[in-house]
């Protein structure tokens, strides 16, 4: 079955009580037992599992390619439970461009939980090899990383951790599985933030790991999202699982949208250099070219007048929005390192944009417009 026919499909089907053709939402916090004490339905308490979530996990593995998954209130809870299920005295090897959040986390909490973290260019030939130890049991890939959009060569990666006995974890989040299979290509755990492109509406906080096996490492994720209470709520569940549905639709249109204005910038005489995997400039071209079936809908660029000319120009964007996020219908502009403060390593005059679905001439010139003084 064709991926965009998984997206509406998966977890699908018409409600035998109602003939609805939407799922419901089932709200209880708690569920029923019989006289013995059994669960009615197999649900206890919502902390443990809950009806539309197990939907929306069912639909997400099926899109993934994995066997299982598990759903939780927000894309940094559920990537900080795989890190909580290593044993103490790990070491996780990240990329030098991962989402700053997990920058804090590994600064501020993984000496907490006796964990040890290495930041490496991972889209680099031997850099993983270079950043491994005896007792490194995880390797974190995120490609393309945010903010630079930097393109790692996910099996070879996948490979080499394998060898050297890591886990592989890849942040799938700009990519989504209709853009690229981490699975397919050797990964172990896949990472979404369900907020952004799965939700697609701006309106929806979530975050899902996809396994490509049932096993030990499902279950002590599982324990951990169920003793620290880090679950996707009935309703924010419901939300994703509506926008799973039109996730196919919207990720091509905005790849080929984000193309269009990636070569519009690339031309621009006021930006020095856009990065945008789909460019043949991009240094990861070729290997993303072989990984993704499209681009995707972010893009980062540098405008050439420095900092305070790049903030000058998000200030003057009129259709953009300016906001922090991605993968909405509606395209964001944002100074990267003023949206991320102290902990930001994106360079001072960076520009981030998650592209929409309005008609790209028409994001071509509001940044046109903005670009010029």
């Amino acid at each position: 079955m064709r991926i965009e026919t998984l997206a509406v499909h998966a977890a699908y089907s018409v409600d035998p009580a109602t003939g609805a053709v939407a799922p419901p939402i089932h709200l209880s916090t708690t569920f029923g037992r019989d006289e013995a004490g059994v669960p009615l339905a197999g649900h206890t308490y919502i902390r443990e599992s809950s009806p539309t979530q197990d939907l929306l996990e069912e639909a997400l593995a099926r899109l993934e390619g994995g066997e299982a998954a598990l759903v939780f209130g927000s894309g940094m809870a559920a990537g900080l439970a795989v890190v909580q299920a290593l044993p103490p005295g790990s070491h996780v090897v990240l990329p030098d461009d991962a989402y700053y959040g997990y920058r804090v986390a590994a600064r501020d909490f993984f000496p907490k939980w006796g964990l040890e973290a290495t930041f490496a260019p991972l889209d680099r030939p031997g850099a993983l090899e270079a950043a491994l130890r005896a007792e490194t049991r995880l390797v974190w890939l995120e490609s393309p990383s945010n903010p630079l959009l930097k393109v790692t060569d996910l099996a070879r990666a996948a490979s080499v951790a394998r060898a050297a006995g890591a886990l592989v974890l890849v942040d799938g989040t700009f990519a989504t599985p209709i853009l690229q299979r981490p699975i397919e290509l050797g990964a172990d755990v896949v990472l979404h933030a369900t907020t952004k492109g799965m939700g697609g509406h701006s309106d929806v906080a979530g975050g899902a790991l996809v396994f490509a096996a049932r096993g030990e490492l499902l279950e002590k994720v599982r324990h951990v999202r169920t003793v620290l209470g880090a679950v996707a709520s009935p309703f924010n569940s419901w939300l994703v699982l509506r926008g799973l549905r039109t996730l196919a639709v919207r990720a091509r249109v905005q790849s080929e949208t984000a193309l269009t204005v990636a070569k519009a910038l690339e031309a621009h005489p006021g930006v020095s250099k856009v990065n945008y995997p789909g460019l043949g400039s991009h240094p990861g071209y070729d290997v993303a070219r072989r990984q993704m079936s499209a681009f995707g809908s972010m893009i980062s660029f540098h405008v050439a007048a420095g900092r305070e000319a790049a903030i000058a120009a998000v200030g003057r964007a009129r259709l953009f929005t300016r906001a922090t996020s991605l993968g909405g219908v509606e395209s964001l502009i944002e100074h990267r390192a003023t949206s991320e403060g102290e902990a930001s390593t994106a360079p001072p005059d960076l520009v981030r944009l998650s592209i929409g679905l309005e008609h790209p001439d028409d994001l071509v010139a509001d940044l046109d417009a903005a670009l010029r003084t």
